[in-house]
């Protein structure tokens, strides 16, 4: 398979660089431009801060290019650019997703400005793949990943939904990184001296997970109790939950439906596809349960060479607390499988599916 040329849209930011860090040595996608802020183009890609735990991997000399820039969109049309991975805040997504879409250049979001827009899918691949009907629609070629908290929610909940979910209630414990890379580097924060509200992140979760729950048209109708805080953890998204099934549940079932959980079989070749997407613990311990491959854990990971690490969600602590109601706790890679690893997921079913060739 060719290797499609591809810009990053965030230079300096913990998604946008663990962008790059994949695509070093992905094996459908090229790193061929890197789009910043002013700041970020006058420099060179190796002299941008590396922010990222893990060593800054080889990367190819590349154009940064100002994404404010008149000549922004020629540029990258004139290096044969075909995705774009959108690291960006909302507000300059706003501004340049639709307009890179337009050219013809296949946009793959982690930003939250055109999340449940009409015409663009909101997709967690192993959940409601087919949402991505609507793709390169009168929109163009859009595509957005979802709200990085609802990852560890939402994808337990589909292995169950043959039971048919009635009610849910969540707690998150989220990490410094889901805030950005100012957060992570904040001393207070590490400390435990941070604000632990996150304004508008249950509603966001509680609108997300109905919407992939859903159709393309309608969203499900669940029962929804759902709040989340801020811990100073670095990374890791943890979720405590209890929910209400309509049909009789036993814990035998319920961890069979977790076990055979699975992608569509067509993206079981996607370099980014964990081995499963669940990986199901006694107990979770956040801190050796963050780099899951769905089958073994990674204390020493390579995300630059093993794309697979850290795409699984975690799933432990499950009991039934009578025989309609379930409670478990999942914890996933909230920059990983939250955000860059899950974007790019989804340009990798594109892919498979035949929506980009």
């Amino acid at each position: 398979m060719r290797r499609r040329p591809t810009v990053v849209l965030g230079a300096s930011g913990l998604v946008g660089q663990h962008m790059q860090q994949r695509l070093s040595n992905h094996p459908w996608f090229v790193l061929a431009a890197i789009g910043g802020q002013t700041e970020s183009s006058e420099m060179l890609p190796e002299q941008n801060p590396w922010r990222l735990d893990e060593q800054r991997p080889e990367l190819p000399s590349i154009p940064i290019f100002d994404i404010s820039s008149e000549t922004f969109v020629n540029d990258l049309l004139e290096l044969e650019i075909e995705v774009a991975f959108s690291c960006l805040p909302s507000d300059v997504a706003e501004r340049i997703e639709g307009v890179l879409a337009q050219a013809g250049i296949a946009v793959f979001s982690n930003a939250s400005f055109n999340r449940r827009k009409p015409g663009i899918p909101l997709v967690i691949p192993d959940i409601n793949a087919e949402h991505f009907t609507t793709f390169s629609t009168i929109e163009g070629p859009i595509a957005c990943g979802t709200n990085c908290t609802l990852i560890p929610l939402a994808v337990p909940l589909a292995a169950l939904r043959t039971f048919g979910i009635q009610r849910v209630t969540m707690r998150s414990e989220q990490a410094l990184s889901g805030a950005g890379w100012r957060l992570l580097f904040d001393e207070d924060a590490n400390n435990g001296i941070l604000e632990p509200e996150i304004p508008g992140e249950a509603e966001k979760v509680a609108e997300e997970l109905l919407h992939v729950f859903g159709t393309a048209e309608e969203p499900a109708e669940i029962e929804l109790d759902i709040s989340c805080q801020r811990v100073e953890r670095r990374y890791g998204h943890q979720v405590f939950v209890e929910a209400v099934f309509n049909q009789v549940l036993s814990l035998d079932s319920v961890l069979q439906a977790f076990s055979t959980h699975q992608f569509p079989d067509a993206m079981l070749k996607c370099p980014s596809a964990p081995l499963r997407p669940i990986h199901v613990v006694e107990h979770i311990d956040v801190k050796q349960h963050l780099w899951s491959n769905g089958e073994r854990f990674s204390t020493h990971p390579q995300p630059h060479k093993d794309l697979q690490i850290g795409m699984s969600v975690v799933v432990g602590d499950v009991k039934l607390i009578d025989e309609y109601t379930l409670s478990f706790s999942a914890y996933s890679h909230n920059t990983i499988r939250g955000a860059a690893g899950g974007t790019m997921l989804l340009a990798e079913q594109a892919i498979v599916e035949g929506h980009i060739h």
